[in-house]
């Protein structure tokens, strides 16, 4: 009864913890679409900060008061963000006042297109639309409507429309400026806004970083000021980067079109460089506007195939050459949460949440790698695999997948060795399914599928060298680079000799002179599988033997002609009596091999308790002193030096 009690106790709980973070996360979106005039200032006042940290650090450093530096850089920032806003908008007057002009362009083509596919109703529509277009543009501005009251009849002569004008009367000084003024007052008050909260932020950096401190909690003030601190240099390099690469592309856009000829370049540049910080979206509605206008402009088809290539150029280089150079792997966002983030903020705020969307996720990416309490904002929008590598790997055991496995392996080989992919990703996996085989949760039938599946995967990276990475290239799968980063750095070398047929020993020249055998189960035998290819991929040969094979009726047909070195492989060590008779069997049946024990989830003190009872060779925890132990049993010691003593004649 009491363990039903606290059962439903949890689930009732559960689900009121559930239930109060659906009204809060209820409450915080209302919020902020309820109060968006509000936010949407404040957000970007936070993101400008980001990019003016730096100019600001950097006048600092030259000895400039802070106050004046922060004055100035922001005053300097909203100069240049006025200068472009009148600049579009004397674009934006030019380009409608050259409309009309480009409807004879359009037409004609839409006629040649039309007589080339036979008639389309589709272009019907959009020439009697271009028709009607024109004809709005060209009424006069007091064209009079014509009157639907008395209808002409055949009887009747038609009757002339009498012009009726309704005068005002003069509004007066005062509300000639109020109707001037009306329309400036909310933008001028959010700018306003903007100003004085970046101005304030960059002025109380600390403050601000100590209050979120408290927020978070001042549990390990040193590791909360350290990660707040690293979040911040990080937040504002990225941005002040992507700022930077996005101008740069605005730029070649605005100079490419200026070149082709297309109008209002500097317009289009500009859009260029702010919808850039849409991703994936962002440049492609940037490109259909040129595009478009080149079509409408050219009586030809040079200027729209020259405006394609431009951005179809461009686009690509920046993304996929200029970017991972300045960002590194990646800004940290899996696709889909930008996706998400984009329609989420352009619901509530509108374009300019669109604008903002990735800045703001990638804020709250970055504070949920460093702040404990918001992990889970990493987990939701992050790049980073949900899971942990060895984790994965045992999912991708489980599933049936070694393609994959082998394809995340090769990645993560870039930059550490075979044996650090085996030790630290596949071993600590194989670890997970023995702790669910300790607690009956997996069955005879998934023991074969993960023993299997790790055969084949072994299989697939049979052409790998375990040795140092050249440093040249660097993974850029998200899932490996997860991997690199739990790995330590000195596991990318481990120092152990690639072997050839002439440096072995008379003895280790066979096929297979290493046998490797599962101790107890299935999972023992893919740990195994695991060493014997690492032993074949340092020059020695190895093969691989199921835990049957140490049974008293099994192990008098077992082959140990040509066997130097026999590993006994266990992923459960608890019970050293099955080591203690399986190394004796052993001993009767191979006297002349060398044993070694592999217990791939023990601790260091059990070593030596294990070679004490089990009378082995050797112990080892990793596939990697595995591997070194056999190297050095295998290669042939050089011979002594011998030192040549000088000859002293002595005079007689």
């Amino acid at each position: 009864m009491k363990l039903g009690k606290a059962q439903s106790l949890e689930d009732v709980a559960g689900l009121v913890g559930a239930c109060a973070v659906t009204i809060l996360a209820v409450i915080i979106i209302s919020a902020l679409y309820v109060g968006r005039e509000v936010f949407v200032p404040v957000a970007l006042a936070i993101l400008l900060s980001f990019v003016l940290a730096r100019p600001v650090n950097f006048l600092q450093s030259l000895r400039v008061p802070r106050a004046i530096a922060a004055i100035s850089t922001v005053l300097f920032a909203f100069a240049v963000i006025f200068a472009l806003g009148s600049l579009i908008a004397t674009q934006l007057s030019r380009l409608a006042d050259d409309l009309p002009q480009y409807q004879s362009t359009i037409q004609s083509k839409i006629t040649s297109l039309r007589g080339v596919t036979g008639g389309s109703t589709t272009l019907e529509r959009a020439e009697g639309m271009l028709q009607n277009l024109s004809k709005e543009l060209n009424k006069p501005k007091n064209a009079p409507a014509p009157s639907l009251s008395n209808p002409p009849t055949s009887s009747s002569r038609p009757v002339t429309p009498v012009p009726v004008e309704v005068l005002q009367p003069d509004p007066g000084t005062l509300a000639n400026l109020r109707s001037l003024i009306a329309p400036l007052i909310s933008p001028l008050a959010t700018t306003g806004i903007i100003v004085i909260f970046v101005i304030f932020i960059l002025l109380q950096r600390e403050d601000l970083r100590n209050r979120l401190i408290r927020l978070a909690g001042t549990r390990d003030l040193q590791r909360t000021t350290a990660a707040l601190d690293d979040a911040a240099s990080r937040l504002s390099r990225l941005f002040l980067n992507q700022l930077l690469i996005n101008s740069g592309f605005g730029v070649l856009i605005g100079t490419g079109l200026w070149i082709i000829g297309v109008p209002s370049p500097a317009l289009w540049g500009i859009l260029a460089a702010v919808l850039r910080f849409v991703p994936y979206i962002g440049s492609i509605i940037s490109a259909a506007f040129p595009l478009t206008l080149a079509v409408a402009v050219d009586p030809g088809w040079s200027m729209l195939v020259w405006t394609a290539i431009l951005f179809f150029v461009i686009e690509p280089a920046i993304a996929h050459v200029v970017e991972p150079m300045v960002y590194g792997r990646s800004t940290g966002l899996s696709p889909v949460a930008v996706v998400i983030s984009a329609t989420f903020w352009t619901a509530l705020w509108g374009p300019i949440g669109l604008v903002l969307a990735t800045p703001l996720t990638v804020c709250l990416v970055v504070l949920g790698r460093h702040v404990e309490r918001l992990a889970f904002l990493d987990v939701m929008f992050g790049d980073r695999p949900a899971l942990s590598p060895p984790e994965i790997f045992y999912q991708r055991m489980l599933a049936g997948d070694p393609a994959e496995a082998a394809e995340k392996a090769e990645q993560f080989l870039k930059e550490r060795s075979l044996s650090s992919y085996y030790d630290d990703v596949a071993l600590k996996g194989l670890q997970l399914a023995q702790a669910d085989l300790d607690r009956d949760a997996l069955d005879a039938v998934r023991l074969t599928r993960i023993k299997e599946t790790v055969q084949e995967f072994t299989e697939d990276l049979t052409d790998e060298i375990d040795q140092a990475p050249d440093g040249d290239e660097a993974t850029t799968d998200a899932e490996a680079a997860a991997a690199v980063e739990v790995t330590p750095v000195d596991h990318a070398d481990d120092d152990i000799a690639v072997l050839k047929p002439a440096d072995l020993k008379p003895g280790w020249q066979g096929a297979a002179p290493v046998m490797c055998i599962g101790g107890r189960s299935q999972l023992d035998e893919a740990a195994a599988l695991m060493l014997a290819h690492l032993c074949r991929v340092h020059g020695i040969g190895a093969r691989v033997e199921p835990s049957s094979a140490l049974s008293t009726k099994n192990i008098f047909g077992l082959d140990v002609s040509n066997v130097a070195l026999i590993c006994l492989s266990y992923l459960e060590a608890s019970n050293t009596t099955h080591i203690r008779y399986a190394v004796r069997r052993l001993r009767r049946k191979a006297p002349h091999a060398k044993i070694i024990v592999a217990l791939w989830s023990a601790e260091t003190p059990q070593l030596a308790d294990t070679n004490e009872s089990a009378q082995a060779d050797a112990t080892v925890l990793t596939l990697r002193d595995a591997v070194k132990y056999c190297v050095e049993e295998a290669i042939i010691e050089p011979p002594p030096q011998t030192i040549e003593m000088p000859v002293i004649s002595e005079a007689v």
